[in-house]
Formats: C-alpha cells, structure tokens, sequence
C-alpha cells in the first residue's frame, strides 16, 4: 500500500449527512456567535429539528445547505470587513487618540442590504405576505426611547417614526393580502434589561427598515407620489407627520435649470407645493392624493361602506388622545379631523365641529352642538362599520368592553353581551330580522309569526305556508326512506340466533364477549384505523377543544358572579 494513501472515514449518512449544528457551522464560516445570528438574520436562514438528533438535545442544528448558502455569499465578506474596521476603532480609542478614532468612525463602511432584500422577495406580494413582522418591530422600536447603553440610536428612532407615521392601525389590506400587526401605547416605554437581546432585535430592525423603504417605494409610485414623502417641518415637529405629506410635480416636468437648483432653493419650491396641496381649510387633503388612483379601480362594498362610515362628521382631538392613530383612521373612513396645536385646520372653537374625542374624566367647557366621546368610540365604529350610540362611550363613563375584532365568538363558543347588542344594532342598521333574546332562527321561519309581526302580507305568508309544507313533506319522505334503507341491511334472524347463542356459551364458560361491531361508534371505528401520527394529532385536537369549552365555562362562571353581585348592589 502506498504511503499517501489514508483510508476514507465512515462516510455519512442520514441527518448527519443533511444537518449540521451550530459550533460546526461557526468553525466552517470562521465567524463567532454574533456575527452568525445576524447572518442569519440578513439571509433569513432558521434553526432546523431533525427527526434524529445525532449530536444530542442540547445542541442547535442548521441544514447544511442554508450553510453553505451563507458562506457563498458576499455579505459574509462585507461584515468581516466592518467587524475589522470597528477594532481599528477600538484600538484608537484605547490609545485616546480621539482625532484617528473620529475619522475611522466617519468613514466606516456602511452594509447594504438592497440585494438580499431582491433576493428574499423576488416579488412584491411576497414582501407584502411576510410584512407582519416588521410593522411590529418597526412600530416598537418607534415608541422607545434612545439609549447610548443598548446601541439604540436616536437617529435609528426617528427613522422608526417615520415608517410608522403613515400606518397606524393594525390591520390593512394591500393588494388582497391581510396585513395584521401590533402598535404599543404612545407613553413612555421602559427597556427591560435582563429578558430581552436588543442586538437581536436591532439586526432584525436594520434589515426590515430596506424592507419597508422598499415596500413604500412601490406603494407611492402606485399612486404617483414620490418617496420619500415631503413632511413640512412645522407638523412634522407637532406629530401630525400625516398631515405634513403631499405629492409634488414629477421631476421631469421640471426646467432643467430648476433640477440644478442649491438644496435650499429647492426646500423652498417644495414647501410651496406643500402649501398648495394642503390648504388650511381642507383638513381631508390627505385623502385627495390617492383619489384619483382609487377612482380607476372598482371598489367592492365593503370599501365604499367604509370610506363613507365618518362622512360628513368633524372631528376635533384633545391633546391627551393619541393622535398618529386617529390622524390615520378618522380621515380613511370619511371623516375630516383636526388637533390642539400648531399646524392644525381648525380650532377647537370651530361649531361645525360634530365629535370631540375625550379621554379624561372630565372636561370643562361644554359645547352643546357636538358630541363628546372616549377614543375607543371612534376604533369600535371602526370595527362594527357601522356608527355605534355615544351614551355609552360618553366623557366620564367606564366604556362598554372593546371587542377583538381578530377573534370569531361563534368559533370559540362564547359570545359576549356586547358582541349581541352590536350585532343588532348592524342588523337595524341594514333593516335585518334577528329573533329576539331567548328564540331561535327557527321561529323567523313561520309565516304566522311574521304575519303578526308585520314583516310579510297575508298573500306573502299564505305561499310561505305553502311553500313550508311542501319542504316538511319531502323532508318526511327522505327520513322514511332512509329508515327503509336501513331495515334492509339488518341481520337475519339466524345470525342473530348464533350470535346470542354464542354469547350465552361465552357466559357460561366465564370468557368475556367480544363487543359487538354494531356497537362501536363511527367516531371510534375510524380512530381504530388510524395510523399512530393521525391518532396523535386527532388527540390533540380533542384536547384543545376540551380546553376551549374549559375556557367558556369558566367566563360564563365570571359572567354570573358579575351579574349576581350587581344584582346585589341594586338591592
């Protein structure tokens, strides 16, 4: 045998073949920890659980070739390079030579991540599916404050505001896809320290701000506005960013001579477009620059119904409502708003004003032609599409409970007081017949009870009488022939003898009977034929339906000891 050769290792098979875990995948990239995660981060590459783990529980395992996509591409390259330029940083600033440390800092190399966005969204409604996740960290990220301590910037921030300024509720629909996400409270937010891994968070947050600029690029170039948007400084300083954006002549219609203009001309030019677009007296501007794009494409009902919710109506906000939210919602469903503050449309004084939105326990003058109310009327009007009674929502009052309108109370099994006083309110609303509380819809179907009621004409019920029996007599028909389908595959009387013959031997020879087939329900037959990962999964189903009726009971519980102690209080 010669020298050189070296017989070849066990050659690897199986998962260990497919997988690999994290200290392996460290080694072959040369990276450490930190830097992998955001590699990850950026190429969207995610933890794998192979059916065998080979290296044990405790480990972290990859596919081998989510690996071998990272270590080919040139990101891994460009973070090295950075990671190199910060210790130069270090190194100066150790030395305290504070000059050279200002200067590496300056001319540090920026990553891009215009690429591996492209890469991971060839199209734009695969950008729009996975969008959920960004609003929510976007919108996060919007409400905390700066801090030196966990590297989140100032700048970073107000970056966050901006991509949230012209979103804030949390559900859209963008091209027919749903698009649900989470806004935290508008006060200040507190930075836990031991639970949460901001760099982490902040790798995500950098790669979902290109996302997004990408995302609103082609949004406002659908509707022939450029991005990024034009904000006048004096609104954008009073948070009323939505009210600061407007649409600007295109650049080609410009004279070149205006395109060479300095930047301070050009602000000027702009702000005086701002000021056209957005007069003082049209506080719904906002809403004219996607008029024309919306007035091309055919709107189905649900769309009219809600551009036209507010209309009509004026809105004034107090300075204690949260008013990014309400800029956004009020003027999309029709209404006109304005605010406490500089920059606003209109004053508080205004009488055409028809709604003012409260959220304190009191409020000192009064206005006797407008309406006051709680913020959470505004958002259940929303919800229910339909202009809900203030009493309940009035200045001062503990609102009724605010219902998600994510969650389907005919799937869980409860339906909450509320949810059924709304549902007629919508039902009044669209001239509907509801049976009342305690009756079912069957009695909506008897010609007499509609008859007596009103609803209907003699002539009317009589046909619907008609047209009832005549649906109770085929009905009748289709049992009674189903039962004598059934009768004819019974047994026959002498297998029914040697099956009761057989159980009496059973009896005496003390064997216990075989349960009879016919005995055996189909629920359990089909389990039976079930192979065992169907079983599984079917018993876990079984098992959340039981904690979900669980979980009804136990509200309904809640629902009468409220209902008894307020009756108790009453007396």
């Amino acid at each position: 045998m010669p020298k050189h050769y070296r017989p070849a290792g066990k050659k690897k098979e199986g998962n260990a073949a497919k997988y690999i875990t994290r200290s392996q995948a460290l080694k072959q990239l040369q990276v450490n920890t930190k830097l992998f995660r955001k590699l990850c981060i950026y190429k969207g590459v995610f933890p794998r659980e192979p059916k065998k783990k080979f290296r044990g529980n405790h480990q972290t395992y990859y596919h081998l070739k989510d690996v071998s996509f990272i270590r080919h591409d040139p990101i891994l390259e460009d973070l090295r390079a950075k990671s190199a330029y910060r210790k130069k940083i270090i190194k100066a600033k150790a030395k305290r030579n504070k000059e050279l440390a200002d200067i590496l800092k300056n001319r540090q190399p920026e990553i891009k991540l215009d690429r591996l966005v492209r890469e991971r969204y060839p199209h734009f409604i695969d950008a729009l599916r996975d969008l959920d996740d960004p609003l929510t960290l976007v919108h996060l990220f919007a409400a905390l404050p700066g801090s030196d301590r966990l590297k989140i910037e100032v700048k970073r921030v107000h970056n966050c505001r901006k991509h949230a300024s012209v979103r804030a509720c949390i559900q859209a629909e963008v091209e027919g896809q749903k698009i649900t996400w989470l806004t935290p409270h508008g006060m200040q937010q507190v930075l836990p320290d031991d639970d949460v891994v901001y760099d982490v968070l902040l790798s995500f947050l950098e790669f979902y701000e290109t996302l997004l600029a990408f995302v609103n690029f082609k949004l406002y170039h659908s509707i022939n506005v450029k991005y990024p948007p034009i904000l006048d400084p004096q609104l954008e300083a009073s948070a009323a960013e939505l009210y600061a954006l407007a649409r600007y002549f295109d650049a080609n219609s410009r004279p070149s001579e205006k395109v060479e203009a300095t930047q301070e001309e050009e602000s000027e030019l702009r702000l005086a477009q701002l000021q056209h677009q957005l007069p003082s007296n049209e506080p719904g501007a906002l809403m004219q620059l996607v008029k024309d794009a919306a007035d091309e494409n055919e709107e189905d009902e649900d769309t009219k119904e809600c551009k036209n919710l507010f209309k009509n109506m004026r809105f004034f906000l107090s300075r204690e409502v949260p008013r990014e939210s309400m800029l956004f919602v009020i003027p999309a469903f029709g209404g006109t708003v304005s605010w406490e503050g500089e920059g606003a449309p209109f004053s508080e004084t205004d009488q055409s004003i028809t709604h003012q939105i409260v959220d304190r326990p009191t409020q000192g003058h009064v206005y006797l032609s407008r309406e006051y109310v709680q913020p959470q009327w505004v958002y259940d009007c929303v919800n229910t599409r339909i202009i809900l009674p203030t009493e309940a929502y009035m200045v001062g009052r503990v609102p009724p409970p605010h219902l998600s309108p994510f969650v389907d109370n005919e799937e869980e099994g409860y339906v909450p007081d509320y949810a059924e006083t709304i549902k007629r309110l919508k039902s009044a609303a669209k001239n509907e017949i509801l049976p009342m509380p305690g009756m079912g819809k069957e009695n909506l179907d008897d010609p007499q009870n509609l008859l007596a009621e009103g609803y209907i004409s003699r002539a009317e019920a009589i046909e619907a009488a008609e047209r009832k029996q005549k649906m109770m007599t085929l009905e009748k028909q289709y049992h009674d022939e189903l039962k004598m389908e059934l009768d004819g595959f019974k047994y026959s009387s002498s297998v029914s003898d040697a099956t009761k013959q057989k159980s009496d031997e059973d009896m005496e020879t003390g064997e216990e009977p075989l349960p009879d087939v016919q005995q055996i329900s189909t629920a359990d037959m089909s389990k039976l034929l079930m192979s065992r990962k169907k079983r599984g999964l079917y018993e876990a189903m079984k098992k959340g339906q039981e904690r979900k009726k669980a979980h009804v009971d136990l509200l309904k519980q809640r629902k009468k000891k409220i209902e008894a102690a307020e009756k108790f209080k009453k007396n």
